[in-house]
C-alpha cells in the first residue's frame, strides 16, 4: 500500500470510525501541530470516535505526495461543512508528524467556482521542480513582498480558475484584495510541497489583525498558474493550545 493510500484510509476513518488504519500514526514519534488535537495516534483514535458519532462525511478530493510527505484537499461534513488541507509527514512507512488547515465552506464564488472543483489528477511529474521554484518565486515576490503588479507574470489572466470563495477569476480584483495589508498580510513562508502540475503553500501572517495561517494550492501549466484553492483558519492563542508543537 502507497503512502497515499494509507492517508486515503486513515482520513476515511473518521466517517467510518475504524480504528485500523490509526495504526499508521507512529504513536511513540508523533509530532501533532494541529492546536486542538492532543499527541499521538491515542488523541487520533480519541477523535475520530467522537466524530464518527456525528454520522459525518469525508471526500478525500486531491491527494499528492512529495519525497515524505503526503498532503491531501478534503471536505468534512461534521454537522457543518468544512474544507481542510491534511500533510503528513512519513518515516519507515508510518507518519511521524502532521499539520492541517481547515475552514468552513463558502461558495460558490461569483465566478460560480466552488472550493475543491476543478481538476484532481497530476499531470507533468517531470516539471514538479520547475513548478514549486515558480511558485516559491510568486509567493515571495506577490504574497510577502506585495509587489501585485507583477502578477501577470506567473498568473494566467485568460485561463485563471479561481476557488477562494471571496474571490472571481478577475486578476484586478485579485490585486485589490492582495494590496488591503490590513485585511491580508502574508508575512512568512513555512513550507513548499509539489507533485507534477501541483503545488501546496503552507503561509503564516494576519487576516483581519488576527494571525493566520494560509495554505494555498496552485495548478500550473507551462510554467504559469492555472488554478487556486485556499483555506485560512485562524490561529489560536497559545493558551488553548492541547500539545506543544506550534501550528507550524
Amino acid at each position: 500500500m502507497s503512502n497515499k493510500d494509507r492517508i486515503r484510509a486513515l482520513l476515511k476513518s473518521i466517517e467510518t470510525g475504524d480504528p485500523g488504519p490509526i495504526s499508521v500514526v507512529n504513536e511513540a514519534r508523533y509530532i501533532q501541530h494541529n492546536p486542538q488535537t492532543h499527541e499521538g495516534s491515542e488523541g487520533l483514535a480519541a477523535l475520530f470516535k467522537r466524530l464518527s458519532l456525528t454520522n459525518p462525511r469525508v471526500n478525500i478530493v486531491r491527494v499528492f505526495e512529495d519525497g515524505d510527505y503526503v498532503f491531501a484537499h478534503t471536505e468534512y461534513d461534521f454537522s457543518r461543512r468544512n474544507i481542510g488541507f491534511e500533510v503528513f509527514r512519513f518515516d519507515q512507512g508510518q507518519a511521524v508528524e502532521h499539520w492541517d488547515n481547515i475552514q468552513p465552506r463558502l461558495g460558490p464564488n461569483a465566478a460560480g467556482h466552488d472550493m475543491v472543483g476543478g481538476v484532481t489528477e497530476v499531470t507533468d511529474l517531470k516539471l514538479t521542480e520547475n513548478n514549486r521554484t515558480a511558485v516559491r518565486e510568486f509567493v515571495r515576490t506577490v504574497l510577502l513582498d506585495g509587489q501585485v503588479e507583477q502578477l501577470c507574470e506567473w498568473i494566467s489572466p485568460n485561463a485563471f480558475t479561481e476557488h477562494n470563495p471571496h474571490l472571481t477569476d478577475d486578476l484586478p480584483g485579485l490585486a485589490l484584495h492582495l494590496s488591503a495589508k490590513d485585511k491580508i498580510d502574508y508575512q512568512r513562508l513555512h513550507r513548499i510541497l509539489a507533485e507534477g502540475d501541483f503545488v501546496l503553500t503552507v503561509c503564516e501572517g494576519n487576516r483581519n489583525g488576527q494571525r493566520s495561517a494560509f495554505y494555498d494550492l496552485f495548478r500550473l501549466s507551462c510554467g504559469r498558474i492555472v488554478e487556486h484553492w485556499d483555506t485560512t483558519e485562524k490561529v489560536a492563542p497559545a493558551s488553548e493550545w492541547k500539545n506543544d508543537n506550534g501550528k507550524f
